[in-house]
């Protein structure tokens, strides 16, 4: 529950990066709520079978709607990608495996070697690193 409650905390945090833990930690705890919303829906009948969730469950949708975006798009910074990656999810089938692609990777390896967990990274140092990198790679 510590994971969906940093999630929380982050409400509205687009920048940095969420680790695959945080990330599917969130999620699980996102659908083991939404699930047990469900069933109070369900016994207090406030469920509609048109919408296919309850008051509850939609209220709960609502209020973790911003920061399940931006724990998508910091785990998204996590894998070397831009937060706008999130939006191939709305292209039907082939986006949402790309993306589940996506979430699933993992930390690329420069990303563990030069950048430093919760501190904002100096571009220039990057850079240098990465093509020194690549420099030693090609020898």
């Amino acid at each position: 529950m510590n994971w969906f409650m940093t999630v929380l905390r982050k409400y509205a945090v687009f920048e940095g990066r969420a680790r695959r833990r945080e990330y599917w930690f969130f999620v699980l705890f996102y659908i083991l709520i939404s699930v047990v919303l469900s069933m109070v829906d369900r016994v207090l009948g406030l469920y509609n079978e048109a919408y296919g969730m309850g008051a509850l469950g939609g209220l709960f949708c609502l209020a973790v709607l911003i920061p399940s975006i931006a724990v998508g798009v910091r785990r998204l910074h996590d894998t070397g990608r831009t937060g706008w990656w999130l939006l191939i999810g709305f292209i039907p089938l082939i986006g949402a495996i790309v993306l589940i692609v996506f979430l699933f990777a993992a930390t690329p390896l420069y990303h563990n070697l030069f950048l430093f967990r919760g501190k904002e990274r100096d571009p220039h140092l990057y850079l240098t690193l990465v093509n020194i990198t690549l420099v030693a790679g090609l020898l």
